[in-house]
């Protein structure tokens, strides 16, 4: 568990957050007067990892997908006469 001062805190609140982000550290705190007044840590949900692919299953491509022609809908006018 890593501590800063609030100026260090202050300064390096990149550097702090980075340290979460990569699991570095679990919590960082933040004191006043060598007191701590703070704990960090990161917000369970911000899990990026399970993001790619995080619809799975959901829904599926149709076969003939591809085969689609949208041609016939650019054909007409969009202001007409």
């Amino acid at each position: 568990m890593t501590q800063f001062n609030m100026y260090e805190a202050k300064t390096n609140l990149s550097k702090i957050t980075k340290m979460l982000e990569n699991r570095e550290e679990e919590v960082v705190l933040i004191s006043r007067n060598g007191k701590p007044i703070l704990q960090v840590t990161l917000y369970k949900n911000n899990d990026r990892a399970n993001l790619l692919g995080c619809a799975k299953g959901m829904f599926e491509i149709p076969e003939d997908f591809d085969d689609i022609d949208i041609s016939k809908d650019f054909e007409e006018e969009i202001f007409p006469e």
